[in-house]
């Protein structure tokens, strides 16, 4: 009969993240990791297979626990506008509170290039993102008044692109008023499609 595991599957999860997270995937070794997880490095491969697979593992649960439910409150806010403008105040606040950045930003500048299957969910997980801009700039009623032709796809993509910057900046160490400029620049470009 097989020994029951001895920890906690989402505390480990967590505590590996947070290695990665703040050292990077290359920096984080499998002993770290272990010791980190209060884990021995056998129960860790027997449990979570290579380091790749662990941190494949650990990038899934911090895209479900927040790049994921961002998004979802988004889809679920009444106002698009509001719901983009509520998506920018709490990332700066998180951004500014937790200087680790974001682990997806993190990962597509370190593993991506050098991990095609990880690339590729990395570019889904940032897809998934766009789509969610995409969606509630699709919401926005369009103004009579309004000729200039809205593209909701490419607009997206802007507006993914401030959130990329905004997390790397902050992770850099970059100041409130820099981060808030580029968020309220990213806002104003969704407002202008309702001018009249």
């Amino acid at each position: 009969m097989a020994r029951p595991r001895a920890f906690d599957q989402p505390t480990v999860l967590a505590a590996a993240m947070d290695q990665f997270w703040r050292r990077g995937y290359e920096a984080t070794s499998v002993r770290d990791l272990a010791s980190a997880m209060s884990i021995t490095g056998a129960s860790l491969y027997n449990s979570f297979g290579d380091k790749r697979s662990l941190f494949k593992r650990c990038l899934e649960t911090y895209l479900d626990t927040y790049a994921r439910r961002r998004v979802a409150e988004l889809d679920a806010s009444d106002d698009p506008i509001s719901g983009i403008r509520t998506f920018f105040d709490r990332l700066i606040e998180a951004s500014l509170e937790d200087r680790r950045g974001c682990l997806l930003v993190n990962a597509a500048m370190e593993v991506a290039p050098w991990d095609p299957e990880l690339a590729e969910l990395i570019e889904e997980s940032l897809r998934e993102i766009e789509d969610g801009f995409y969606r509630a700039l699709a919401r926005l009623p369009a103004s009579p008044n309004h000729q200039q032709s809205r593209d909701a796809r490419a607009t997206a993509r802007l507006i993914l692109s401030a959130v990329i910057t905004l997390r790397v900046l902050a992770r850099a160490g970059g100041d409130q008023d820099r981060l808030r400029s580029i968020a309220r620049s990213a806002v104003a470009m969704v407002e202008r499609w309702q001018a009249p």
